[in-house]
Formats: structure tokens, C-alpha cells, sequence
């Protein structure tokens, strides 16, 4: 992917120049992201109204489609035309991508002022910094392994939530008797693929995760804990109340506050699209960890970047990223957005029980935690694209072996990481 997108990216700089005009404090921020359920929509207005605070004239440009895949296609195209954006949303390994093409702005006035050394968690930090400086403004940390149920339909049926895969599918079962769906699931690849990857979590932990996806160990993927996974994925499709449909993840969201579905596995933007919803946590619905991840952290974290060009706007931009990573701002956007901050001092008393859980689960270290290949944070483009398509294609076709996706797996590993000079 970094030589792909070198090659075709390398030439925008010149562009972005060329297009670039001095910037008056009046004009729109523009601010590419893929915010679009009614809380992320949320999330986003109450950025814009602080950014309007401090004579930021934020404007959305807000691009559909689940983790990204529409926003990355519309950056690439708009950077080759010249129409970077003030702002965008990137997250991972992305960062690094985008930063070895000298296109994004060095924020380490910013960083230096605010001490994002010693404020930010250290994977945080990380993150932020190619090459020594940084070059994106942190907003908050998803946790990925999450199971929200509907509370009501669980006291009706006299059962507890789950807390082991034993658990799951005893309740399942009597979910299931009693005409409810046990699961709200979706076919979309990347709805799939980040099941996977939590079971995946599941049985392995957070170490042989991180083998397997960010270092690469195409072996690996021939393990018995992937063919448990992979085997567990293609079972729970018998709990959806429609297996091959492919509703979107803020549908699903719905689903679980009327009670059509019982439990939804996803990452805890859930909690922020039920909220928005009206619902409440300790009345409507709970959340806790997947089982076998309970001391566990799969993350994402949402981050922007700023585009360079001539430097003009390097004042409004560098005015967002200190507004980013204000205690204040961090609470107020988590709280709406179901993330939590990436401040090390951030208000624990502040935060809801699954929030609590998720900020304590991350601070506990590295050891802990697992970057989330379906959202950016683990491998590379080209991995991810791959990897996803082989575990939607096991998914849906009934007759794919999980061994013979284990060895699909296994070879595109092997290529792409011959190809980009890997030598795993």
C-alpha cells in the first residue's frame, strides 16, 4: 500500500502548492470525515460549535460508508486535484503513509505547548509522532470488543448477559425460543470482519493478535485458535434474524433499542448511536466485554491530520489540534461519540461504567492491548482490503472450508509482505 499510494500521491504535492490561496479567518475549515449516524453527526456539531468558539468556521465534509472505505477513496482523489483539506479524519498506520509523502503539517509547536508526551497514553503517542514529529491531533479511543443487550428483553427471558462462549449460546438458545433474534449481524465485509477479528482476540489474546496482524506471521493463520474463530463466525450466522442481509451498523443500533434483537457485537460507537437514540445505560441497555476479552482492549482511535500546502492556514489548523486535545473538548466529544478520551488525566468520574471500563482497560498498557485490523489500526490498505475479502467470501458461502481460508489467508500475507520488503 505505502508504495502504491507513493506512486500515485507523490505528484499532489506540487498540486497542493499550486492550489493553495492565503486563508482568511473568516473562511470555511474544511473537515473531511465519515461521521453520519445521528451520533457521530452529533459528535461532529458539538466539534463545530467549539471550533466556532474559538473563530473556526468548521465545515463538514462528511463522507458515508462503514469505517471509512468512501472517506479514504474521496482524500485520495481530492489531494490529486489540488482540494486537500484543512482537516481529515486518519487513523493508523495510514498516518505514517500520508506523513513519508511530506503532505501533512508538523504540529509539534502544539504537541510541545501541551505536553502530549506525559497527557497522552503512551500507544497514543505513538501514534501521532512519524519520524520524531507529530503529525496528527488524537481525539478518543474506541473499544471494539463490546457486547451491548438490550436489558428488557434480557429480564423477560429471566437471563444474565453472557460472559463466557458457553454463556452466549445457552442464552442464545433460549433467545432464540422465545421469537427473539439472539444477534443483530450484518453481512457487510467490514461488519464481518470485525466480528472476526474480536473472536479472533478471543481466543488467542491480545499477543498472538498483534502477531498476527501487525507483525505479519503468515504461519500464524494455520493456528487452531484462527479455525476456532473462523468455525464460531460461520456459527453464529444461525442467531441473526436474517444471516445474509447486510443492514448498516447504526440499523443494527435501532434494532437493539426496540428489541428485535437481543446482543450486538461491535465497538462502543454503539453506545454513542444509542444514546442519541434516547436510550439509557443503566435503564435500556448494558454493555460489557466479548466473552474471553474481558481484561482485553481491541482498539481504534479517532485522529485528524492537517494538510500543509504553502503553510498559509498553519494557525487556524494548529488552533483545532490544541482545541482537539483540550480536557474539556475530549470529555464532551467521548461522551457523545461512546469513545473515550486519550488523555492519561482525563475525569474518570466523568465517565459511564462501560467508558470507565473501556479508559482503565487501555491505561493498563500495551501488554493489553490490540489495534484493530477492520478499522486502520493494524496493517496496512492492501492487507486489510485482502484479508477482509476472504473472510466475507467464508462468510457467506456455506461451502468454504475455514481451512481453505486459512491458506488464502496465509498466501496474501506472504505476498504483500514479500512486496513491501517484509520478511515474514
Amino acid at each position: 500500500m505505502r508504495l502504491h499510494l507513493a506512486t500515485l500521491l507523490r505528484c499532489a504535492l506540487a498540486a497542493l502548492l499550486l492550489a493553495a490561496a492565503p486563508a482568511r479567518a473568516d473562511e470555511p475549515f474544511d473537515v473531511l470525515h465519515w461521521w453520519t449516524s445521528a451520533s457521530e453527526r452529533r459528535a461532529a456539531d458539538e466539534l463545530a460549535e467549539r471550533a466556532a468558539d474559538d473563530g473556526l468556521a468548521w465545515r463538514n465534509a462528511a463522507i458515508p460508508g462503514g469505517a471509512g472505505i468512501g472517506a479514504m477513496k474521496v482524500l485520495k482523489s481530492r489531494v490529486l486535484m489540488g482540494r486537500a483539506p484543512d482537516a481529515a479524519q486518519l487513523i493508523g498506520p495510514a498516518i505514517t503513509e500520508w506523513a513519508d509523502l511530506g503532505l501533512l503539517l508538523e504540529l509539534d509547536d502544539v504537541a510541545r505547548a501541551g505536553h502530549w508526551n506525559t497527557k497522552l497514553f503512551p500507544t497514543i503517542w505513538t501514534l501521532v509522532r512519524q519520524r520524531g514529529h507529530v503529525v496528527a491531533a488524537p481525539l478518543g479511543i474506541h473499544r471494539i470488543n463490546m457486547l451491548f443487550y438490550n436489558r428488557k428483553v434480557f429480564a423477560d427471558a429471566g437471563l444474565a448477559p453472557p460472559k463466557t462462549w458457553a454463556d452466549f449460546d445457552r442464552v442464545a438458545a433460549k433467545l432464540a425460543q422465545n421469537g427473539v433474534a439472539p444477534l443483530a449481524l450484518s453481512s457487510q465485509p467490514w461488519q464481518v470482519a470485525t466480528l472476526f477479528e474480536t473472536l479472533a482476540l478471543s481466543e488467542g489474546g491480545p499477543a498472538f493478535y498483534r502477531e498476527l496482524y501487525s507483525r505479519r506471521h503468515a504461519n500464524l493463520w494455520f493456528d487452531a485458535r484462527v479455525t476456532r474463530a473462523l468455525t464460531r463466525l460461520k456459527a453464529m450466522r444461525r442467531f441473526a434474524a436474517n444471516p445474509q442481509a447486510d443492514p448498516s451498523w447504526d440499523t443494527l443500533a435501532r434494532s437493539l433499542a426496540r428489541g428485535d434483537a437481543a446482543m450486538f457485537i461491535m465497538g462502543d460507537w454503539v453506545k454513542g448511536e444509542l444514546l442519541a437514540l434516547g436510550k439509557n445505560a443503566d435503564a435500556d441497555f448494558g454493555c460489557i466485554a466479548v466473552p474471553g476479552t474481558e481484561n482485553m482492549h481491541l482498539y481504534s482511535v479517532d485522529s485528524f491530520v492537517m494538510f500543509a500546502g504553502d503553510y498559509v492556514g498553519q494557525a487556524r489548523q494548529e488552533k483545532l489540534a490544541r482545541l482537539m486535545m483540550n480536557p474539556a473538548t475530549q470529555t464532551a466529544y467521548n461522551r457523545i461519540k461512546g469513545s473515550v478520551p486519550v488523555r492519561r488525566d482525563a475525569d474518570v468520574a466523568a465517565m459511564d461504567a462501560c467508558a470507565r471500563a473501556s479508559w482503565q482497560t487501555f491505561g493498563r498498557g500495551a501488554g493489553m492491548q490490540a489495534p484493530s485490523m477492520a478499522h486502520r489500526m493494524a496493517t496496512d490498505e492492501t492487507l486489510k482490503d485482502a484479508i477482509i475479502a476472504q473472510l466475507h467470501r467464508f462468510y457467506l458461502d456455506e461451502h468454504v472450508p475455514a481451512s481453505e481460508t486459512q491458506r488464502r489467508i496465509a498466501g496474501l500475507v506472504r505476498t504483500l509482505a514479500v512486496q513491501g520488503g517484509d520478511d515474514k
